[in-house]
């Protein structure tokens, strides 16, 4: 499934589920981060991602594992831009380590959002009721978006923050968003989706 939207400014992007295929392509967006993003990404001032996180990110089983990522539509070598993952917890299967990260160029464009909006419907239809995020306290961006999501403030885990957000009362903050144009068609596409899924399975 691929979903058809744009940003902010109007620039096209298409956003689909991840496969193994995009390898490359994960290596080649983490590369495209800036210091300060990658730290703030995966609190380490690594310049490139080990293989095999990269591996791992570009392996999601569907179930246990969902991510979805982000490419620039109207380029011939369809850039990622983006990527959003969830990767559901051992020890209570109805939550979900959230995260998103967004290429420097592309901050402040509603990406984010369109990605998340994606992300917490997959994950509601695979049963998933809540996420857990993990946050720097200076990554002001990942704070606002986790807080416009309901999210609340659980706790601390070596100087990061730890949130909780309710996966339905997160996509109700979403649908009710006017200023992201591009959510519309992000929740008309994967609903259309959803409704094939279930025929097929009648």
């Amino acid at each position: 499934m691929t979903i058809h939207t744009h940003l902010n400014d109007g620039t096209p992007v298409c956003i689909r589920r991840v496969r193994r295929a995009d390898e490359a392509r994960l290596k080649e967006g983490i590369a495209r981060l800036s210091p300060q993003s990658r730290y703030l990404r995966f609190f380490s001032g690594m310049r490139e991602a080990p293989p095999q996180v990269v591996r791992v990110l570009a392996s999601p089983d569907g179930h246990d594992h969902l991510a979805w990522g982000a490419l620039r539509s109207d380029l011939p070598d369809t850039p990622a831009l983006g990527v959003v993952h969830a990767f559901r917890d051992k020890d209570d299967p109805n939550a979900a380590e959230f995260s998103v990260a967004v290429v420097d160029d592309y901050h402040g464009r509603g990406l984010a959002r369109l990605l998340t909006a994606v992300l917490l419907m997959d994950c509601a239809r695979e049963g998933f009721e809540r996420f857990t995020v993990h946050v720097l306290p200076e990554n002001r961006p990942a704070l606002a978006l986790a807080r416009s999501l309901g999210a609340e403030g659980v706790g601390y885990d070596g100087g990061v923050s730890v949130m909780e957000i309710d996966i339905a009362a997160a996509l109700a903050a979403l649908r009710a968003e006017a200023d992201v144009p591009g959510l519309a068609a992000v929740f008309d596409q994967f609903g259309d989706e959803a409704l094939g899924d279930q025929a097929d399975r009648g």
